[in-house]
């Protein structure tokens, strides 16, 4: 199994107590759902880019998408240790089948983005997860623009033509491409409309 074939399912922060436990942080809807989980694929910090399948003894939801995890073979807080950091993966063919215009994030990068009013912008180069709310990064005339990825802004993807449909924010390439603004490399440098909404488009 390799990174390409894998989505990223989240990832681990500390030990927690003295028989292996680790605090896990997931990237899902519903923890409940991961209960039941029998294997993950980590990529460890040491070694990045190889994934290793590790089983798992348990999964408890604890709160915030954070969950306590038991893997199979460590037993011992020192022995837990070096998972700190690693990333958590699941096979792509795991992933729940959705709507025909709806799209996991990683099936839309290169795609084309369209706006309702103003046609053809650019490509779509990535998303940034961030608490608030998602946010996609596209390259249009040199710059990073970023936006909302909730259901009024982002409103579907066809994938037989490679296309991601939005709706854009009065104002919002303004931010970007007036002479004194300058180019966001981080995305908490956000600044333009915040919205709500939740997004129709899901990792």
């Amino acid at each position: 199994m390799n990174l390409d074939d894998c989505y990223q399912l989240g990832s681990i922060g500390k030990t927690h107590g003295l028989k292996g436990f680790v605090m896990a942080f997931l990237d899902v809807n519903d923890l409940d759902d991961y209960r039941k989980l029998k294997s993950v694929y980590l990529e460890m910090p040491t070694a990045p880019g190889k994934l290793t399948e590790y089983a798992v003894e348990k999964l408890q939801p604890h709160a915030d998408n954070r969950a306590l995890l038991k893997l199979k073979g460590f037993d011992t807080i020192e022995a837990a240790e070096p998972l700190r950091n690693a990333k958590l993966y699941r096979p792509l063919t795991e992933l729940p089948e959705l709507e025909d215009d709806q799209f996991y994030f990683h099936d839309v990068i290169g795609y084309l983005v369209v706006d309702e009013t103003l046609g053809e912008l650019g490509t779509v180069e990535t998303f940034y997860e961030m608490p608030q709310q998602d946010l996609m990064g596209m390259r249009y005339q040199g710059q990073e623009i970023l936006v909302p990825v909730v259901g009024e802004v982002v409103t579907r993807a066809d994938h037989e033509a490679k296309k991601l449909f939005v709706n854009l924010p009065e104002g919002l390439l303004d931010v970007y491409l007036t002479p004194a603004s300058r180019e966001k490399d981080e995305p908490d440098e956000f600044d333009g409309p915040e919205l709500d909404d939740e997004p129709t488009a899901k990792q």
